[in-house]
């Protein structure tokens, strides 16, 4: 049963962000120069704050970061008639989507400066069917392991019943900065 009080809270939780969002940086791309000397969890909660921009995808799919914090990831989505696949239920892709970039995000939280990473393994287990009656999901993701060029984490979406729809489990390939090429005309 969705709690009438959870629900509210998530919903008022994203407006701030998106009142942040849109009254700051936007939806975009960061350049090199925004976000070098940044670690992974300053870079996300520069874009928390609206000072950096959040990805384009988080509005084209209607989810997007909530929280962060050392090793770990809240995501938030709206599933709707957009999202459904033939059969009436969210397709398995937007479902994977939001996951990914959860775990992808709790990884992120714990590399330095100059450092990404990349997915390169996702395995994500459908438990419950979804659809829009679920007017809000919320991906919960946290490191698990980060050595060397590896990093590894799970996450499990959740409706406001507390409800587990799917559990994720990521393989990322660490990397650290990109070597400076000069291009001649």
């Amino acid at each position: 049963m969705i709690t009438d009080d959870v629900l509210d809270k998530w919903i008022a939780e994203e407006g701030e962000i998106l009142r942040r969002v849109r009254a700051g940086a936007g939806a975009g791309v960061a350049g090199r120069e925004q976000i070098g000397k940044l670690s992974g969890l300053q870079v996300m909660e520069a874009m928390l704050a609206g000072k950096l921009p959040i990805a384009n995808m988080a509005k084209t799919l209607d989810f997007g970061a909530i929280a962060v914090g050392p090793g770990t990831a809240i995501f938030q989505g709206s599933p709707t008639a957009d999202h459904l696949n033939p059969m009436g239920t969210v397709h398995g892709g937007w479902i994977s989507t939001i996951l990914d970039s959860a775990l992808g995000t709790a990884i992120l939280t714990q590399l330095p400066a100059g450092v990404g990473y990349t997915t390169a393994n996702l395995t994500v287990r459908y438990l419950k069917p979804l659809t829009p009656a679920v007017v809000r999901v919320r991906a919960y993701a946290r490191a698990t392991a980060l050595g060397g060029r590896e990093a590894f984490a799970e996450a499990r979406l959740l409706g406001p019943d507390q409800l587990v729809y799917a559990e994720a489990r990521a393989e990322c390939r660490v990397m650290g900065p990109p070597p400076v090429k000069s291009y001649q005309d």
